[in-house]
Parts: structure tokens; C-alpha cells; sequence
């Protein structure tokens, strides 16, 4: 496992402050590396994630950056209707991807975003357990198929963000369900028909595919997250605190004081 670094910062909106600008930053370092033709980073939803949206597009940094050359990715997806509201592309999109698009900065066709379900709602109700997991494999498939064919055969993201759940999920990988188990690094996205949290149905990337990441960053707040954070950071691959699966080249958890109160 990669040596792990852990930032503290005064409060959440501080801690979303640092993670913007750190992400724009890193960017653009990428996008200046000799021969680099793109940047790949998998955004996360929630609390955290949406302030982090919101200080994106505050700074001044923000047009600092080649957006045409950045892809937007997912690191889990909530596997409901495209319009729902429960979508996570749907709250990047009203909190920064159609404000980056209307400004001409973002092509449309950089957003990388995971499969919706097409079921309607009788045929989601009618299903049977083995026919909904059917339907989760074959979206994983489909958005680990657009991962290779965008990155290639051995496909890894330049940045990896996460949020951390108060049981200490990440991504939509959940303490006692068998997706943060997988190891196998030919299964990159991987279906959840349990969620413990709503919606039931997820997708998500697998530990992997997250190890890939040149940069994998973990960042949370509040005293709620304490107890999780505590966990995740007490010791690696804790099946029950799947938060401690995080890896990548670089890995960082980036937490308030609050979230740290525990440690």
C-alpha cells in the first residue's frame, strides 16, 4: 500500500477551498508534462464533493486551465433513471459541469459519465434478483469498456476523488458486501444491488481500478465522519472500514478538524 499523507484543515469550507485548489492545480502541472495530451479525474457527489464544485468555479484558477483537455470521470453512480435527482452527474452538472460548458470551457463530449438504468418501473419491480444483477454486470461492462477504449488496456486515472460515508464507505463500496473484496485487476467497474445506503442499485469502480490513480485523494468533514475516519485510518484493507482499500501512487486523506477529532 502506498505511504499514506493526512492533511488537516480548519473546517469544511476550508478543506473544499484546498481540495479545488489543489485540483486545479494539479491539472494544470499535468497538462504541462511534455508529450501529456489529457488529464483524467473521477469526481465524487455528496456534501463534500458539491462544496468542492462550488470552489472550483469560485477561483480565479479555474480559467488557468485547458478544459479541453480534461475528461471527467466517476468513481460510483447511484443506478437509477438519468433524470433523477439522485444522480451524482446530475449534482455535478447543476453545481459545475453546465456552468464550465456554457462558458465554453468544457466539451460536452469530456463528460465520461457511468451508465443510467433504462428499466422502466415496472421492470424494475418485476425483476428478479439474478435479473437485476444481470443488468448491473452489463453496465459495469459497458462503462469499463469506455475506460479502455479512452485510456487503453491498462486504463488508470491521473486523479481519484472520494468522499467517505459515516460507515466508512467509498465510492459505492460498503462495509459487509463483497465489491471492496475484488482484487481481481481485470474488473475495473463492478454492479451493488444492496446498498445499505439509497438508492439500492449502484456502480462503481472496484479497489483496482482505484489503485491505479497517479493521485488518489480522500477528503471529508464534519465530527459525524469522525468515528469513520478513525476506523479507515487505523489500519489498511479493513473489510468492515472499505475507505481503508483507498490507493493509488499518491494517496492523500485531506480532513477537517472535526473529521480528525477521533483520531
Amino acid at each position: 500500500m502506498t505511504t499514506r499523507t493526512t492533511i488537516i484543515y480548519p473546517d469544511p469550507v476550508v478543506l473544499a477551498q484546498a481540495v479545488a485548489a489543489r485540483t486545479l492545480l494539479t491539472i494544470g502541472d499535468l497538462l504541462a508534462e511534455p508529450g501529456r495530451k489529457r488529464v483524467d479525474i473521477a469526481v465524487t457527489g455528496g456534501t463534500d464533493g458539491n462544496r468542492v464544485f462550488h470552489e472550483l468555479l469560485a477561483s480565479p484558477l479555474v480559467t488557468a486551465v485547458d478544459w479541453s483537455r480534461v475528461h471527467i470521470w466517476w468513481g460510483d453512480e447511484r443506478f437509477v433513471a438519468a433524470d433523477s435527482d439522485d444522480r451524482n452527474v446530475k449534482q455535478a452538472r447543476g453545481e459545475f459541469l453546465d456552468e464550465m460548458i456554457d462558458r465554453g470551457l468544457l466539451p460536452e463530449t469530456n463528460i465520461h459519465a457511468m451508465p443510467a438504468d433504462m428499466r422502466s418501473a415496472d421492470e424494475i419491480a418485476a425483476a428478479s434478483p439474478d435479473q437485476t444483477d444481470a443488468v448491473l454486470t452489463a453496465a459495469a461492462v459497458e462503462y469499463q469498456t469506455e475506460l479502455v477504449a479512452q485510456l487503453g488496456p491498462e486504463p488508470a486515472l491521473d486523479i481519484a476523488m472520494f468522499g467517505v460515508g459515516p460507515d466508512a464507505h467509498f465510492a459505492s463500496l460498503f462495509p459487509g458486501l463483497p465489491q471492496v473484496l475484488i482484487d481481481d485487476p481485470h474488473v475495473l467497474v463492478a454492479g451493488v444491488r444492496d446498498s445499505p445506503k439509497p438508492p439500492p442499485l449502484r456502480l462503481t469502480l472496484t479497489v483496482p481500478m482505484i489503485a491505479r490513480s497517479r493521485h488518489t485523494w480522500v477528503f471529508t468533514s464534519e465530527t459525524r465522519k469522525a468515528e469513520a475516519v478513525a476506523h479507515a485510518l487505523a489500519a489498511p484493507h479493513n473489510p468492515q472500514a472499505p475507505s481503508s482499500y483507498a490507493d493509488g501512487r499518491e494517496l492523500l486523506w485531506l480532513i477537517d478538524k472535526g473529521a480528525a477529532s477521533k483520531l
